[in-house]
């Protein structure tokens, strides 16, 4: 079906090669034609004006059949010409397959002037014109089609660099062309080999921001266990709640970086079992300790097979999320095998929208409010549970965070 769709597509640039081999083609074969057409033109002039004096020079000697005529019965432009110049020639076509050349003279005893058939010749011209006509469309109709196979090729390897580079914006850096070269070659390879490098000079990008990510989060683990003990000893004050406070933010801050390491590396494996996902619902909200309004069906409760505490994880992010960036009031709906949480805040950043969550960046207002980590984290776990998250912004404001569960079966 992508094969064929290719095909009809009358943009690609196979057609556009064949359109130009075929232009081309046409300004060959007009130029060949016009310049054959007027050379063997000029020639057959030549040659009936030639054999139209030796007939005239036959006559006035008094051998040859050529019937001599005067100037009543000469065409009258010959007439003007032979009386200006002495002598000239008229090539007349004004009937059909009777094309004549005509030679006259000025002597003593008046104008003179004789012609010859020039049928033969003028139908051996045109039977030519045709043939150049016939056998230029033949061979249009064998150049093109061999123009748009011969186009497939780099089409089919320009494809496929495209194929590669959406995949790779997918998020698939794994993908590469599969040219084999490294820049030599054809421009085509040249584009390939670009596309492998930059997608390797990403990777090894990444690599390094995750390794330092799960550095920096295991570096930080152990002073910050150290400073946990510490302020549980400091007694009792307003500064040591605030001092407590800020060491618990620190703490989620590591937690989060290690599970955001551990996604990246591909160390998370699900432990799937069936649940009933309106209580699963039911009991993440209360463990948040935040108000939402929550909307399940109840009879009967849809089941879904997923990993009861990733899942928590997930739903506990989207709620803290819709209370900390988002507005009252906080709706939670579950349907079949989907939940829904809605805010009435602004809504997600268009950057969010577009590019998916990206850690340590939140929406322009709410800068400083938070790491921009919980929606990474949600997006990660949904991967590994099998789920689908898709983040929009409700038309009459609010943002939406809708995740689908697989059900079981």
């Amino acid at each position: 079906m992508g094969a064929r769709r290719s095909l009809l597509n009358w943009r690609s640039l196979r057609w556009k090669i064949a359109l130009l081999v075929t232009v081309a083609c046409c300004g060959i074969a007009l130029t060949v034609g016009l310049l054959v057409h007027r050379s063997t033109y000029a020639w057959s002039m030549n040659d009936g004006k030639a054999k139209a004096r030796d007939a005239l020079d036959a006559a006035l000697a008094g051998r040859g059949g050529a019937r001599l005529v005067g100037p009543e019965d000469m065409p009258a432009a010959l007439v003007r010409t032979v009386r200006e110049n002495g002598d000239g020639h008229l090539y007349d076509e004004s009937h059909e397959y009777q094309a004549r050349m005509w030679f006259g003279e000025r002597t003593p005893d008046g104008l003179v002037a004789t012609s010859i058939d020039m049928g033969p010749d003028q139908l051996s011209r045109r039977a030519l014109d045709r043939h150049m006509w016939k056998y230029s469309l033949v061979a249009l109709a064998v150049i093109v089609p061999l123009s748009a196979l011969a186009a497939e090729l780099p089409n089919r390897r320009l494809r496929r660099v495209a194929r590669t580079a959406r995949r790779i914006t997918s998020g698939d850096l794994a993908a590469r062309t599969g040219t084999g070269g490294r820049g030599k070659g054809d421009e085509i390879t040249e584009i390939s080999a670009t596309v492998d490098s930059m997608a390797d000079s990403l990777q090894d990008r990444l690599r390094s921001e995750q390794r330092f990510t799960a550095d920096v989060a295991h570096e930080l683990r152990t002073p910050l266990m150290g400073l946990v003990t510490s302020a549980e000893l400091i007694p009792e004050s307003e500064a040591t709640d605030l001092v407590r406070g800020r060491v618990r933010v620190l703490r989620t801050l590591v937690e989060d970086l290690l599970e955001i390491s551990r996604l990246d590396a591909g160390a998370e494996h699900a432990d799937l079992r069936p649940i009933a996902l309106p209580d699963m619902v039911r009991d993440s909200l209360a463990r948040t300790g935040l108000e939402a309004r929550l909307t399940a069906d109840t009879a009967p409760p849809a089941v879904v097979e997923t990993d009861p505490r990733r899942l928590d994880r997930i739903l506990a992010n989207l709620i803290v999320n819709a209370h900390r960036h988002g507005a009252a009031p906080v709706e939670i709906t579950v349907e079949g095998t989907t939940v829904v949480v809605r805010d009435h805040g602004p809504g997600f950043p268009d950057a969010l929208l577009a590019e998916g969550p990206q850690r340590f960046r939140t929406g322009a207002a709410e800068r400083g409010r938070g790491h921009g980590l919980g929606l990474t984290i949600a997006s990660g776990q949904a991967k590994v549970i099998g789920a689908t998250l898709v983040f929009s912004n409700a038309a009459g404001g609010g943002a939406v965070a809708m995740i689908w569960l697989p059900p079981v079966g």
